[in-house]
């Protein structure tokens, strides 16, 4: 086993959608004021890990976020799409109440399985699909003592972890609160594999 080898998963900072209870989804949008605040301050605290780089989704929101922590540790940000957040199809751009108001079946369903979201968006599933093959390329080529960073999203970032740790993703949703705007988690390598050490830290 190599040593020390580390990823840090990080969601991206606040857009005005999420102080507002929109959904987003694929929707490419920017950081707020409050936002860009946090990513400066959670790329001055991810520096302290000494990441030799940031891989990121390319939706601005977290392509910004990640410039931040790259510019704070010195490195360079690379682009890929497979980390987008899950896209929710017809519930994009929607409020959370029109989203009960119109879909309220569908959410209740939701709670139960995993069905696509906004009806002919993706499910959790896909979303695993896609991230967990990026983060298995990024672990197969990480090195001794390295830690790197990966910018995405709330969903993409969870369902990223349990596709890699086997879990249920729908367990996951249920026993993992999502991550918080410029939060993060740390998947650390041990002897029996890799593990899920820090859930949700800040600066």
């Amino acid at each position: 086993m190599s040593a020390a080898r580390r990823v840090l998963l990080v969601r991206h900072g606040e857009t005005e959608h999420n102080a507002g209870g929109v959904w987003q989804g694929q929707l490419d949008t920017a950081l707020s004021e409050r936002g860009v605040e946090q990513a400066r301050a959670a790329g001055r605290a991810i520096a302290a890990y000494r990441p030799t780089r940031v891989l990121a989704s390319d939706l601005e929101r977290a392509r910004v976020t990640a410039e931040h922590v790259a510019e704070a540790a010195g490195v360079e940000v690379t682009l890929d799409a497979r980390w987008r957040e899950i896209h929710v199809g017809q519930w994009q751009g929607l409020h959370t109440t029109q989203v009960r108001a119109q879909h309220g079946d569908l959410l209740e369903q939701m709670d139960g399985e995993d069905i696509r979201r906004g009806v002919d968006g993706e499910t959790l599933a896909e979303v695993g699909a896609r991230t967990g093959e990026s983060l298995r390329e990024l672990l197969e080529a990480l090195g001794d003592d390295e830690t790197v960073v990966v910018v995405a999203h709330g969903v993409s970032t969870r369902a990223a972890v349990a596709d890699l740790l086997g879990l249920d993703q729908h367990l996951a949703t249920q026993a993992l609160r999502t991550l918080g705007n410029c939060h993060w988690a740390e998947l650390a390598e041990s002897r029996i594999g890799w593990q899920l050490g820090v859930w949700n830290a800040h600066a």
